[in-house]
């Protein structure tokens, strides 16, 4: 991966902004349980305590990570439609003659079918490829190849 801001797919932005709310609401749950450091207590209410504090701390990471990556991903701006690189969607046709359409994602943020990674090995075969261009990439069935047939379309078939 490169140290350059990459761009996301609409999906995994929805997912992201969806998960950072969520984050938020358990942060601010988990803050509003926290004693104010006057109260004392038994060693299980310091035990309780440090666990929370800790789960703040999980929780803070994960919303800094979040919030870098969308800010990241609005820096980077639309993705190219000449050459497929991450955030690129492509049309792909199998050697079977299907067609499909996935985005090129850097890294598999949500769980959607329509997203291959980078480092995968169709999504590295495909990477600075343009339409027309055919690509080999090895699978668990042995060697394939596919061709780029477009880029910039809506995955899975969505527009």
């Amino acid at each position: 991966m490169t140290s350059e801001p990459e761009p996301i797919s609409e999906v995994a932005r929805q997912a992201l902004e969806k998960e950072l709310a969520e984050v938020r609401a358990e942060r601010a749950s988990v803050a509003a349980t926290l004693r104010d450091g006057d109260t004392t207590g038994d060693r299980a209410d310091e035990a309780d305590e440090l666990q929370r504090v800790d789960a703040l701390d999980r929780l803070d990471a994960r919303i800094s990570q979040i919030t870098t990556r969308l800010r990241q991903a609005a820096e980077a701006g639309r993705p190219s439609t000449d050459v497929v690189g991450v955030g690129s969607t492509v049309t792909v046709r199998f050697q079977d003659g299907t067609e499909d359409t996935f985005q090129i994602g850097a890294t598999a943020e949500v769980l959607d079918p329509t997203l291959i990674t980078a480092d995968s090995p169709l999504g590295h075969a495909l990477l600075g490829h343009r339409a027309g261009d055919s690509v080999s990439y090895r699978a668990p069935e042995g060697r394939l190849t596919a061709m780029v047939v477009s880029l910039g379309g809506a995955p899975g078939g969505q527009g």
